[in-house]
């Protein structure tokens, strides 16, 4: 028979028998101990956690407080002797108070001028020296801390005041637990610490919400959560809850009065029970959480355990006699099997294997395998941050189904409890006066997603994602409300944009979506935080745009100022005069006109791409190829991509107007040229003056012939039309924009007969001077 099969039948059935006894004798024990050890470490970790949430609570309320109190306007007002007629520095403070942030409920809050004889709390103004509760007041002020909670409440013996401060100088004063309020105290200054402080911040909340906070959330009733306070007082429980636990009580003060003992556990009996008591004391504010769990009900599945492990190491006991020697035989044959199948491939290899161990090649092939895997994990994760961007980029272009988004979302290990998330898309503004050039874009938008990458919790976002020429980054939330969500968004994307500037001294825009509940509204969101960005041409760089705050802009309906096309006409008509500086002051009231006019987001891109196709129609004229003009990329396309002003202006001076110029001069150096721009030009200067061919054929000293046949060969027209057609566009002009009488505008413009300058402009324009006047007016009107 092989030794390992006589090995593998003499351990199955110590196997059996074995385990069976030690298990009946142990498992209750051990089963005991290890659930209490468990629960007790559970409701530890439960314990700590209700001591964060409710530090957290009172940390901010302290913060805001100390935000408030160091304000300009309350450090004016300590100056201040307010009375009655200051009622509006009174509604600013009562404003301010009214103002701070706190989860909890904030029930009243007092700001108190001890100097100056005032105080103000939630609802009015009084003088201190006749304010109901002005002992409460000078407890607070005599106490030796400059910032302090308050747990309890002081009442006269009289019965009248109750004063609620934590001093133990109140002469004559019961001090008894405050069971509907905890105040904050904050002496006005805070620094140095004084018992005559000049003013006092006191902001009381409702005790009501830290006791919700004590309440176990893990949906067990086994265990009570209460606090002491420094005294050892159970502040927030009821006077029958006090009594019952005012053994435990005292134990956890004598305790936690130790330096060395700042959290343990201890067994205790209460009401004929034995439970287990867990306290932890906080160095913050001096209280001591304390969880009382009862042992009987953390221990009361053992029992069952014990009676299931008896009966189940029995039938394991006969069971494993009576099948030892068959289920080793039967166990033994697969490797029986295995050495067949070795001693055919390597038959002496294979005899002198089963000398030493019948498993010595099946360990191999494990190793063999083992090894394999270890290879494929590591290559799986080194993919695994690539496949996270490739997730969340197809959920961003709308790839993914709905189960599948829910899948992969956690198997990824992505934010879980979210209740809204939202996108920010950022996007750099310009490179212009930076050390960057345009090719760096890339490796910038790089390095600013791994800064977003490595600034924000793992917990708090989905994996930052680069799209195009923006970099962008699925936030997700755990609170609803929709002023904190979006109070949380705004304060992320000001984090990333101070980060940005600080590293890499780049100028950039963020925009922020609506908040949505559903994955699948992803798509929608990061059109929202697009749409955002594009206010960047009316407001400038640097910003940060909420898609809630522009979205009303998008509902105004679009208007054509006729002035839009008087401007037009100057930069077209500055640009053939071949006045650069002219044509960029031209461009720039322009520019402010059009990003300051209320409109469609896309509107400014379609007027602007309409003053392109206007300047353009000048090289045209010229009879120019616009090739010579645009080179590389689209300038339709290149103009969209542009998002600030300044982007708009460089843009259009560089890549029009000095190459327009240039042509233009260029153009003008050869003779014929030079000659019909020459003549061009004197008819626009002295078109309201005595011209002629002949006048300017004496003024160049050319032969009147010579220059018809050039100005009709250059500019296709004879040089009587062009000088009419010209005095009719001028013409246009002043009834556009004088209010010159038409008899008048045709004396100007050489008209001896003011029915010939009406017959030539009706043949030009199709109406009559007149006529078109009135329907100038008829669209100003409108």
């Amino acid at each position: 028979m092989s030794k390992f099969l006589v090995r593998l039948l003499s351990f199955s059935l110590l196997l059996g028998a074995l385990p069976t006894v030690f298990i009946g004798l142990v498992s209750y024990y051990l089963a005991t101990q290890d659930i209490e050890k468990k629960v007790s470490e559970a409701n530890m970790q439960l314990l700590l956690q209700t001591q964060m949430r409710v530090e957290q609570t009172l940390k901010s309320l302290e913060m805001s407080a100390t935000q408030l109190a160091n304000s300009s306007m309350i450090q004016s007002a300590m100056d201040t002797s307010l009375d009655g007629e200051d009622f509006v520095q009174v509604r600013e403070l009562t404003a301010e108070l009214t103002n701070l942030q706190s989860t909890a409920v904030i029930k009243q809050a007092y700001l108190v001028n001890v100097e100056k004889d005032w105080v103000v709390n939630l609802g009015v103004m009084k003088k201190l020296s006749t304010y109901e509760n002005k002992s409460e007041i000078y407890n607070y002020a005599a106490h030796p801390a400059s910032m302090f909670w308050s747990t309890m409440k002081w009442t006269a013996p009289s019965g009248g005041q109750l004063e609620a401060g934590a001093s133990s100088k109140a002469v004559g004063a019961v001090r008894s637990p405050a069971s509907d309020t905890i105040s904050l105290v904050e002496k006005i200054p805070l620094l140095p610490r004084t018992n005559t402080p000049r003013g006092l911040l006191v902001v009381q909340i409702a005790a009501a919400d830290i006791r919700a906070m004590l309440t176990p959330n893990h949906g067990s009733s086994s265990s009570s959560n209460y606090i002491l306070d420094s005294s050892g007082q159970a502040f927030l429980a009821s006077s029958d809850s006090t009594a019952a636990y005012a053994d435990i009580n005292r134990i956890v003060q004598e305790r936690s009065g130790s330096a060395r003992e700042q959290q343990g556990s201890f067994n205790a009996r209460m009401n004929g029970r034995e439970v287990a008591v867990l306290y932890r004391s906080s160095g913050y504010n001096g209280w001591t959480y304390v969880s009382v769990a009862s042992i009987a009900e953390m221990t009361k599945d053992t029992k069952k355990t014990a009676v299931l492990t008896a009966a189940a190491c029995s039938f394991i006991f006969i069971v494993v006699l009576i099948i030892g020697y068959f289920g080793s035989r039967r166990m033994y044959s697969p490797i029986r099997s295995l050495l067949e199948l070795t001693q055919r491939i390597e038959p002496e290899a294979s005899r002198e294997g089963i000398k030493r161990d019948e498993l010595q090649y099946i360990k191999e092939s494990i190793e063999t395998l083992a090894v394999s895997r270890s290879r494929l994990e590591e290559q799986m994760q080194g993919q695994s941050g690539h496949l996270k961007e490739f997730f969340v980029l197809k959920l961003f272009t709308g790839q993914l189904h709905d189960g599948d988004r829910m899948y992969r979302s956690g198997l990824y290990g992505f934010p879980k409890d979210w209740k809204r998330l939202g996108v920010l898309t950022l996007q750099i503004d310009h490179l212009q006066d930076t050390r960057y050039q345009e090719q760096d874009r890339e490796l910038l938008l790089f390095a600013i997603n791994n800064i977003v990458g490595e600034l924000l919790p793992v917990e708090t976002r989905f994996s930052p994602i680069l799209l195009g020429t923006s970099q962008v980054t699925l936030l997700a939330s755990a609170v609803d409300d929709p002023e904190q969500v979006k109070a949380y968004f705004y304060q992320t994307a000001e984090l990333i944009k101070a980060k940005v500037e600080l590293y890499l001294q780049l100028q950039v825009s963020i925009g922020i979506s609506r908040a949505f509940s559903q994955l699948n509204d992803t798509v929608k969101a990061y059109g929202e935080s697009m749409a955002a960005l594009k206010c960047r041409i009316h407001l400038g760089p640097d910003i940060i745009a909420h898609y809630e705050d522009i979205e009303h802009n998008e509902a105004v309906e679009s208007k054509v100022y006729s002035h839009l096309k008087l401007m037009e006409d100057q930069l077209a008509q500055a640009l053939q005069e071949v006045k650069l500086e002219k044509a960029i002051d031209i461009f720039n009231q322009y520019l402010s006109s059009v990003l300051n006019k209320d409109g469609f987001m896309n509107e400014h891109h379609l007027l602007l791409i309409q003053l392109m196709s206007r300047i353009l129609h000048i090289v045209q004229d010229q009879g120019v190829s616009l090739r010579k003009i645009l080179e590389g990329e689209g300038a339709v396309e290149q103009l969209l991509k542009l998002q600030t002003r300044e982007e708009i202006a460089l843009w259009f001076q560089t890549k029009l107007f000095v190459p327009i110029i240039t042509m233009l001069s260029e153009k003008a150096d050869t003779q014929y040229v030079n000659i019909a721009d020459r003549i061009v030009k004197m008819i626009h200067d002295l078109y309201d003056a005595e011209i002629s061919l002949e006048s300017c054929a004496e003024t160049l000293n050319f032969h009147p012939v010579y220059l018809s046949r050039v100005f009709k060969k250059e500019m296709g027209v004879s040089f009587s039309d062009y000088l009419s057609d010209y005095r009719m566009s001028m013409a246009k002009v002043m009834l556009e924009t004088t209010t010159m009488k038409i008899s008048e505008i045709g004396e100007k413009l050489q008209y001896k007969n003011i029915s010939a300058f009406i017959r030539n402009f009706r043949k030009t324009y199709g109406t009559t001077p007149g006529q078109y006047r009135e329907m100038l007016d008829r669209e100003q009107s409108s």
